[in-house]
């Protein structure tokens, strides 16, 4: 599985108050990923975490109002404390791969890359995120939720933020 050469990537840099081990750390373990990851306002729960090379993270996110979608992730490559490459998919309760309940066009699997660089203390993460074996229509609707997306994230990296914080105290 490769990016497709025609996407565009969407790409988010952030600084985060936290030693890079730390930052690194909590990408890898589902006591810290359920704090964190996703949508604001949504409650994660872990259904299993095989943080290696070829292993997965499979989850599910409560929506406020109740309703409930899965995830999940396979990891490609790990490389500590620098990068983690994954894809991303929506996901039924069994794990397979499915169209999330709010749009056909969003591509089924999209490759992430975070890497972690130290920067005296604190550290800089970097999102790298592309669909691959997507169709035209699927990386142009991509590509149209650049926007929305960096505000996703933004909320994501937000908690991140709040929960390393509370982690170091």
């Amino acid at each position: 599985m490769t990016p497709n050469s025609e996407s565009k990537e969407l790409v988010i840099t952030r600084e985060i108050h936290a030693p890079r081990e730390l930052v690194f750390q909590v990408w890898t373990e589902a006591e810290h990923l359920k704090h964190w990851w996703g949508p604001k306002g949504f409650e994660i729960s872990v259904k299993h975490l095989d943080f290696r090379e070829g292993g997965f993270f499979h989850y599910s996110m409560q929506a406020p109002g109740g309703s409930r979608m899965w995830g999940k992730f396979v990891y490609q490559e790990i490389k500590a404390p620098e990068k983690i490459v994954w894809i991303n998919c929506f996901s039924d309760e069994a794990g397979n791969i499915v169209r999330p309940p709010f749009s056909d066009l969003i591509p089924l699997e999209i490759r992430n890359k975070v890497t972690m660089s130290d920067n005296n203390g604190t550290t800089q993460i970097t999102l790298y995120s592309r669909p691959i074996n997507a169709t035209e229509e699927e990386r142009n609707f991509f590509e149209g939720m650049f926007d929305s997306m960096k505000q996703g994230f933004g909320g994501t990296f937000d908690q991140l933020e709040q929960y390393l914080s509370e982690e170091k105290n």
